[in-house]
């Protein structure tokens, strides 16, 4: 019965990561700064979610430690999102989604330390797969790309951190509010993190002197899709199969994203690739995929 519940919870998994797939080709389209894009996201998303809170059920009452816990996702989401936009103008929507997905590596360390998991000789190979695969996704001439480019996949990898923090803040809120029976919906905890980072982000913006006005009808239109299905939609979907997936296995399913995010890339903008660049791809994705198996029980 529980496989059942775990191999149905897959598919809305799977439809949400998807989805989010597109996010970064969203924020390229959308041609805004990158720190405007994220916040009018999720300002849009807050009030998305919150309307849908309301219209679900209202508030419910939440402890200190769920509340402690539920500030993460949203502090996480927002230098997720700060790193990653410039990630996606400095390397393309594909690489910087792929290397936002190392955060497989960082869930399966967090599920050690929060989840009482245990890592194995997968964890390392998994780490060595990837990175050889990156070496020969980004050319393996790393010394010969722009400094501009280094700039940008070391935001990639570490939005691939922030991304895991959230993914983790999200997971140990549920856990809490099931355990203390607070009857938290999964709205509730993704409109406090979406709140508050839209906050955080509005500030960075202002700090930075950066215009929050949208540049045309279109750039408003991407943006908007991106929070009502690439950010609600998507996250609606992916928190509701957490409750019922390990932590493990979520990293696992979400590697669908740099998959979508990765061929729309070459796609859409006509990018022109290497048998030696499929490869690479194909071997940091299978390198994901290894750290994230979860070792057998003893």
């Amino acid at each position: 019965m529980l496989k059942d519940v775990s191999r149905a919870a897959m598919v809305p998994m799977l439809i949400g990561a998807a989805i989010i797939g597109t996010n970064a080709l969203m924020v390229k389209m959308a041609d805004m700064p990158p720190t405007v894009s994220a916040f009018w996201r999720m300002a849009f998303s807050a009030v998305i979610l919150g309307i849908a809170l309301l219209m679900q059920g209202g508030w419910k009452k939440m402890s200190r430690r769920a509340w402690l816990w539920s500030i993460i996702p949203g502090i996480a989401f927002a230098t997720d999102l700060w790193m990653w936009h410039r990630s996606i103008h400095i390397v393309g929507p594909g690489i910087s989604t792929l290397l936002a997905n190392t955060q497989v590596f960082f869930v399966a360390i967090a599920g050690v330390v929060f989840f009482k998991d245990r890592l194995d000789w997968r964890y390392a190979s998994g780490v060595l797969l990837a990175f050889f695969g990156l070496w020969l996704l980004l050319g393996g001439g790393w010394s010969s790309l722009p400094e501009n480019y280094h700039w940008g996949v070391f935001l990639g990898l570490a939005t691939g951190l922030a991304y895991a923090f959230y993914n983790v803040g999200i997971k140990k809120t549920q856990q809490i509010s099931e355990r203390e029976h607070l009857h938290v919906s999964d709205m509730q905890i993704l409109f406090i993190a979406a709140a508050l980072s839209s906050v955080l982000l509005g500030g960075f913006a202002l700090a930075g002197g950066e215009s929050f006005a949208f540049p045309s009808a279109a750039s408003f239109g991407y943006i908007l899709a991106l929070a009502v299905f690439g950010h609600c939609l998507a996250w609606v979907l992916i928190s509701r199969a957490m409750r019922l997936l390990p932590i493990a296995v979520l990293g696992l399913l979400l590697l669908f994203q740099p998959l979508v995010a990765y061929l729309l890339d070459v796609i859409l903008f006509h990018i022109d690739t290497t048998p030696r660049q499929w490869g690479g791809l194909a071997i940091t994705l299978a390198g994901i995929f290894v750290a994230g198996l979860k070792p057998k029980s003893t």
